[in-house]
């Protein structure tokens, strides 16, 4: 069954054209993020990156798939525009225009994605001005200097570069949203992620072959990797369904009766982003001290660097906090209370209005933290592995969180496509479930 429902995928024309567009725009994708900046020395760039492990430089490597690395026209990849949506999100909260804006239906959307992507443009022009004064005053373990000719033309030109090049990002995903298959800005960091599994695979090959990964530690490895993806799976996929019954309402002059139905709360509605807030602010201390050569502060670094007891608690605390401050920026009781009680329906047992927003406010909270929980132990999963049973590759944490859950958005997009159009989904006897 699992061969006739992806040979159903190339049989619908539309369907096949929508994924060449999408495997098209990845590759031009992948492309651009070999192309480097003018004025950069590469070889005296990477000798800096290979001293620069678990520091925020190599974190946001990950999401641009080695670009920042190669300091290329992607080296900010797409993690400006996440972050001017995070913001602007933030804001329609504390802004009353902009949340005025955003319960004004298609147009206010367009408009706070236009500001969304004013504000990417802008982050990627002062984080770009930051990476070439940042590359001026830079230089590699040998002491050659990463910028050979530094000055205002290189800093223009790094700036210019750099926003274009996100500007580019940002089309490319939104091409491939509306007219691929997949959320295209989520498809742009996952083909960045996965770009990196062969490095690591012909690194573990070699590790095996000099004798420093014993092949019993390998297949447990291997083991507990889809393990790992299977416990994602089951925790992304999850949710607590409220039962909600709507009363009997007259159209007319019929009366029809009351229907059955439920409100679904994920586990973890907020997705990727705590581990990203997290990971980003634990490094970001740590990396601006790692740059001064001073004993106490290289003592600081040390403790807050990855795997350590001090880092590995924080990083756990900030992931729960930002759980919770993110579900409660995303979804909001109050506002799903009040459209079921102008629809006539309700939770048994609970009052409409009140009673009910703070019935879902419980229900909610008490999910958010197993799912806090479960990104948790996902994330400091590679953290204990590296430092009990050194395990040399990368197979918990953001990245695999990313992966996997991309790939669940897109095979329910495309099983979505199928079922329209009567042919069968990838699951025999069920429907195949994304996040959203």
């Amino acid at each position: 069954m699992a061969n006739d429902s992806f040979g159903n995928v190339f049989k619908l024309p539309e369907l096949r054209k929508r994924i060449i567009f999408t495997i098209a725009l990845l590759a031009v994708y992948r492309v651009g993020a070999h192309i480097p900046v003018p004025g950069i020395d590469s070889s005296a760039l990477a000798d800096f990156f290979s001293q620069m492990r678990g520091s925020v430089l190599q974190f946001f490597d990950m999401f641009s798939g080695g670009a920042l690395r190669r300091l290329t026209i992607f080296a900010l990849g797409i993690m400006p525009y996440i972050s001017s949506s995070i913001i602007i999100q933030l804001l329609t909260i504390a802004v009353p225009f902009l949340e005025k804006l955003k319960k004004e239906g298609e147009y206010g959307q367009k408009k706070i994605t236009q500001y969304t992507r004013y504000g990417a443009v802008g982050l990627a022009a002062v984080q770009g001005m930051g990476i070439a004064f940042g590359l001026e005053a830079m230089h590699s373990p040998s002491g050659a200097m990463i910028v050979p000719e530094p000055g205002w033309a290189f800093r223009v030109l790094t700036v210019i570069t750099l926003a274009a090049g996100t500007s580019f990002i940002m089309w490319l995903g939104e091409q491939i949203t509306e007219r691929g298959v997949g959320n295209g800005i989520s498809l742009i960091i996952f083909s960045g992620i996965v770009a990196e599994i062969p490095s690591a695979l012909i690194n573990s090959i070699r590790l095996l072959q000099t004798g420093e990964l014993t092949p019993i530690a390998g297949l447990a490895t291997i083991a507990l990797m889809f393990v790992v993806v299977g416990a994602i799976v089951f925790f992304e996929s999850g949710q607590r369904k409220i039962p909600i019954q709507y009363a009997r309402r007259m159209v007319g002059r019929k009366m029809f009766a009351g229907q059955s139905s439920h409100l679904p709360l994920k586990i973890n509605t907020s997705g990727v982003i705590p581990p990203i807030f997290a990971s980003a602010i634990i490094m970001f201390p740590a990396t601006i001290v790692g740059f001064i050569q001073n004993p106490s502060m290289q003592k600081i670094a040390t403790m807050l660097g990855p795997g350590t007891p001090l880092h590995i608690f924080l990083y756990v605390a900030l992931i729960i906090f930002f759980c919770y401050f993110y579900t409660a920026v995303v979804f909001d009781p109050a506002d799903v209370a009040e459209n079921m009680k102008k629809h006539g329906g309700f939770i048994p047992g609970i009052r409409p209005g009140k009673p009910t927003a703070e019935h879902i406010d419980r229900t909610l909270a008490r999910i958010t933290l197993g799912g806090a929980i479960y990104l948790s132990v996902v994330c400091v999963l590679p953290d204990f592995m590296t430092k009990l049973f050194k395990v040399p590759f990368y197979f918990g944490g953001t990245g695999l969180l990313i992966v996997v859950g991309v790939a669940m958005d897109t095979m329910a997009q495309v099983e979505s496509h199928l079922v329209m159009r009567q042919y069968g989904g990838f699951i025999k006897g069920g429907r195949m479930r994304g996040r959203q």
